[in-house]
């Protein structure tokens, strides 16, 4: 895997962390759900990766490329709760 295939994953956690920060902005305290929407748009985002045939994507079919996405997605709600325990 070469730099563009680790970029389309970095991509997909950043769009998974703003959509995390949005949902986080709502009114309504929607914190117990954030994993699971970062999932499912990682998941959304994965196989709309592969599908849009995006180059050194590093999945080669839909099961794969669905669990790159989740996994990004998940590591954005990591990231941020890492860079909270960092700041207590």
């Amino acid at each position: 895997m070469d730099f563009m295939g680790i970029a389309g994953v970095a991509g997909i956690t950043v769009i998974c962390y703003l959509v995390g920060v949005i949902i986080k902005a709502t009114p309504w305290n929607n914190n117990k759900i954030i994993p699971v929407v970062c999932g499912i748009t990682g998941a959304i985002l994965g196989a709309v990766a592969l599908a849009t045939g995006m180059p050194e994507f590093p999945a080669s079919d839909y099961i794969t490329a669905v669990a790159v996405g989740i996994v990004s997605g998940l590591a954005a709600t990591g990231a941020d709760q890492a860079a909270k325990q960092l700041h207590k």
